[in-house]
């Protein structure tokens, strides 16, 4: 049999995403703060786009030019803008200059004014401080000790190594190896740091840091020290009758010491831990007003985007311009109006989906997480006919404020707990009631995970032993064993 090359013609339909479509999906899916950066960066690579409120003739205008250069967008036509507010009188604005006041303000008034006048005083920003971290405060220690300078460039090293918690992450060797120096001078080095504040830093593993508090106290010697040094597993086992028994010393003392050793700090770096408090702006409000529920989207700090009007003149025809140009306009025209158009699709799509995880969810507004039903993504795309992923991107790093509190949208997606009368319950809902259960108990006689199904049992609620252990650990709560206190 020969073979041959021959040439074939072909139909067939294929499925492409375009890049605009890629772009829509994209924003789908992105949180607040992401679009307010991509929407940052679109307007300064992007000479066509700015912000700012649109007039009705831009508003005709934009429609014009959408419809000539997209029109294979399926989108709805932008909703209305915000009105600017009328502009002060001339006169009140002069009354005061408020920018100037706020500046020169200080807290301190009472205090003498080294400034000749508010010019010469400096503005609010250039006093802020931020927060002295673990390194700056162990390098203002250590430029304070008396020790050679060798040894103080080993220890700034060994500094440089250590964790936000305060333990040191590299090996003693690979400290000598990265300054050039000997294993002793590593480790008298790791002495200067660990003899610093806070007591405990520096340690390289938990033993270490608590023995060093321990130190700090002046309590070498004692009953702490030696169970911590020879019984810490017996110790992180709660097996006291052990420790005990092995060091022929009464149950009380043991009792005491342990009480001791857990007012000891575990993460001594912990308290100049610098990372910022990361605070969730959301994006949609769910109001009650009367008996109904209103939702309203957030478009506070969401800037206003509109198409350059000098542009937008330049392709009208008046003018003559080169042809390499308006291509590069229309160009960034379309990509301008399609990401308008795509914003407003969001916040649509948004508006939707929370509006029918409203209607399935009443009762949890009206009454609480104990409420909450089983929902699916299915569920509500088949309410506002949309298709599932659609739904799934929309609900990622997505948050709503309610009259219950501040919820991420995949919070009301949850499957279903069979109850002993044939009804289902939310997943949720068997969390909080969990948690609460845990929470009621006798911390010297902690609930059992067999313990809470038979509690659960006497709520309705029909569920297995695996269960109540996964729950558990999901809400980040130990066992019965680690939950266990007895002082």
């Amino acid at each position: 049999m020969a073979l041959e090359i021959r040439q074939q013609l072909k139909l067939s339909q294929q499925l492409v995403m375009t890049p605009q479509l890629q772009q829509a999906i994209k924003l789908l899916q992105l949180s607040r703060m992401e679009l307010l950066d991509v929407v940052r960066q679109e307007l300064e690579e992007n000479p066509v786009l700015e912000e700012g409120a649109e007039t009705a003739e831009e508003k005709s205008a934009d429609e014009q030019s959408s419809e000539s250069t997209q029109e294979s967008a399926e989108q709805e036509p932008a909703s209305d803008r915000v009105e600017e507010m009328p502009e002060e009188p001339a006169a009140l604005k002069d009354e005061i200059d408020w920018q100037a006041y706020l500046e020169g303000y200080t807290q301190s008034s009472t205090a003498p004014d080294i400034y000749e006048d508010d010019e010469d005083r400096p503005g609010y920003e250039a006093l802020l401080t931020r927060k002295a971290t673990l390194v700056d405060h162990l390098m203002w220690q250590l430029s304070l000790s008396r020790v050679d300078d060798r040894l103080r460039s080993v220890a700034a090293e060994i500094i440089g190594n250590l964790g936000p918690d305060g333990y040191l992450q590299a090996s003693l060797e690979e400290i000598a190896e990265s300054t050039g120096c000997d294993p002793e001078t590593a480790e008298q080095a790791l002495e200067v740091v660990q003899d610093l504040d806070p007591p405990g830093v520096g340690a390289r593993n938990l033993q270490e840091c608590l023995l060093r508090q321990v130190e700090h106290l002046g309590m070498q010697g004692s009953l702490v020290e030696t169970i911590l040094r020879d019984h810490i597993a017996e110790l992180e086992s709660r097996k006291y009758q052990v420790i005990a028994r092995e060091l022929g010393v009464p149950l009380d003392e043991v009792l005491g010491a342990a009480k001791i050793i857990s007012n000891l700090d575990p993460r001594p770096g912990s308290a100049y831990d610098s990372d910022d408090i990361h605070y969730i702006t959301p994006d949609i409000f769910v109001h009650k007003i009367g008996d109904d529920y209103v939702v309203v989207l957030n478009d506070e700090g969401m800037p206003n985007l509109k198409i350059n009007s000098f542009y937008r003149n330049a392709l009208s025809g008046n003018t003559e311009i080169d042809p390499k140009a308006g291509e590069y306009i229309q160009e960034k025209m379309r990509g301008a109006l399609w990401l308008i158009k795509s914003i407003h699709q969001r916040q649509r799509t948004i508006y939707k989906v929370t509006k029918s995880i409203v209607k399935f969810q009443r009762e949890f507004f009206d009454k609480g997480i104990e409420y909450l039903k089983p929902l699916v993504l299915r569920d509500v795309a088949e309410d506002i006919e949309m298709h599932e992923s659609t739904i799934s991107r929309v609900t990622t790093n997505k948050y709503v404020q309610t009259p219950q509190g501040l919820f991420e949208l995949k919070f009301f997606f949850n499957s279903g707990i069979s109850t002993t009368g044939g009804e289902t319950i939310a997943s949720e809902s068997v969390k909080s009631k969990i948690k609460e259960i845990i929470a009621g108990e006798d911390p010297k006689k902690p609930y059992s995970d067999q313990k809470i199904v038979e509690i659960l049992r006497e709520h309705n609620i029909d569920i297995a032993r695996r269960t109540v252990t996964k729950y558990r650990e999901m809400l980040g709560i130990g066992s019965s064993t680690e939950r266990k206190r007895l002082f």
